[in-house]
């Protein structure tokens, strides 16, 4: 349970109304909500420092610019990185956005604060035959044979649908036995269907032969040992593990398998626009990311095997 914001009563009840028109409204995820939720909580606490007191109306509409760099810099000296800082600042603009709108109070302080640069970071895909390795080691685990089938078509959708983890735990039972395609809910409540590959709808298959709980069309399709949705951090323990033994790069996590989804269709002459839609992506400026990233495995390829990718050592100069 989310903590309580050191606010004054009227500035609470705006953060309860924000928070109702996140989840409403602007459908936001609960990742989102939570996040933001967060952000504005050490907003708060850093008012309570600042001023000396909680924060109500008045002094949310008095605030400077001033005030809100002071907070961006006291959180970057707590270690908060660029994109952290970033999703901050959005988090405040969101709320005093939605006090403005809602005829609350007007603040136009923010206004002054330019978003922090953020590092180009281009995703770190696996190699076709790594994906394939991480889902033929994840289907060999020791242990429940039900364990082993439900981990195995977890990551099986991940890599062959380019699901995110939230989306496959997410499912329920009803959606199986999976058809040819798969609807689904992604960020911002925003539907999308997916093809289904036999092999992965094979192995959801396996896993619903084997898990030893009567689902109810209600029910999680993912299950844990006590029959509950699965937690996120299971999956995530399987990848650290798999990657251990396969001698994998840290990069190797549930979302890389998205990641390798989008540039093995890519490099394989998928069409940007189709894999916008199969990823649910609101822009394509957020998808032709994995164009750099082809293009940059295609310079790795070029650099190592070209014969004229490096110069010949000159010899001794005879003249």
């Amino acid at each position: 349970m989310a903590r309580a914001i050191p606010a004054a009563e009227d500035a609470r009840l705006q953060i309860r109304n924000w928070l109702a028109h996140l989840n409403g409204e602007r459908r936001a995820s609960p990742a989102t909500t939570i996040n933001y939720h967060r952000d504005l909580s050490r907003f708060f606490e850093f008012l309570v420092d600042h001023h000396g007191a909680a924060a109500d109306l008045d002094l949310l509409a008095a605030l400077e610019t001033r005030d809100f760099r002071a907070f961006l810099t006291a959180r970057r000296n707590e270690g908060l990185e660029s994109r952290s800082l970033a999703r901050a600042l959005s988090s405040l603009r969101s709320f005093f956005r939605f006090l403005d709108r809602s005829d609350v109070l007007t603040n136009v302080g923010l206004k002054g604060l330019r978003t922090p640069k953020l590092p180009h970071a281009l995703p770190k895909p696996l190699t076709v035959s790594n994906a394939q390795a991480l889902i033929e080691d994840v289907t060999q685990l020791p242990g429940q044979p039900w364990i082993r089938a439900r981990d195995a078509a977890i990551i099986t959708l991940l890599y062959g649908c380019g699901l995110r983890i939230s989306e496959a735990l997410s499912l329920n039972r009803r959606q199986a036995p999976l058809g040819d395609t798969l609807r689904i809910i992604g960020k911002g409540r925003k539907e999308r269907l997916v093809p289904v590959l036999p092999v992965a709808r094979e192995a959801v298959d396996t896993y619903l032969s084997l898990c030893p709980f009567g689902l109810e069309p209600a029910d999680p399709l993912f299950v844990g040992a006590r029959g509950s949705r699965l937690d996120q951090r299971r999956i995530r323990e399987v990848m650290i593990g798999a990657r251990l033994r396969l001698g994998l790069p840290d990069s190797a996590t549930p979302h890389a398998l998205r990641h390798s989804f989008a540039t093995h269709l890519l490099a394989h002459g998928g069409d940007l626009r189709a894999i916008q839609e199969l990823l649910g992506h609101a822009s394509l400026s957020t998808t032709q990311v994995y164009t750099e990233v082809d293009s940059a495995r295609l310079l790795d390829v070029y650099d190592k095997a070209h014969p004229r990718a490096h110069p010949p050592a000159k010899g001794p100069d005879r003249h």
